[in-house]
């Protein structure tokens, strides 16, 4: 009875970290997005982490003539990235992340992690505001 309560639990013990480690750690896709960066902050009370937001213009819109804004949360790990990401405030960014499952408290908030900086460049918006004469 004992050797099979100790193998039983020992297999519960295995199957508990392997879904444990799916569901954290298993990297459900990887990808790229681009827009304007919103904002980046380091936050949390226990754990301080880098979080983000891109704003992504479109056009499908339930509504015709309308614009719709996607927004993308992230966050970053690598101090590196987030001091590059910190200047671009307002600038038109690309990145690649990768989308795990549920997110880990000392990886930041978001299931979606950058992991690289692919291009930053001005957003294009105009510099002479509409109400301005030149």
């Amino acid at each position: 009875m004992k050797k099979g309560l100790k193998i039983g639990l020992f297999l519960l013990l295995i199957v508990a970290a392997g879904l444990f480690w799916w569901r954290h750690y298993f990297v459900f896709g990887e990808g790229v997005k681009a827009g304007d960066l919103n904002y980046l902050v380091r936050k949390g009370y226990v754990f301080k982490t880098w979080e983000g937001k891109l704003i992504q213009t479109g056009f499908k819109t339930p509504t015709p003539g309308a614009i719709q804004s996607n927004e993308f949360d992230f966050s970053i790990v690598n101090d590196s990235i987030a001091s590059t990401l910190e200047r671009a405030s307002g600038k038109f960014v690309e990145v690649r992340y990768k989308e795990y499952i549920k997110p880990l408290p000392w990886r930041g908030m978001s299931r979606y992690v950058v992991i690289e900086i692919l291009e930053i460049k001005d957003s294009g918006t105009p510099s002479v505001l509409p109400y301005q004469t030149l």
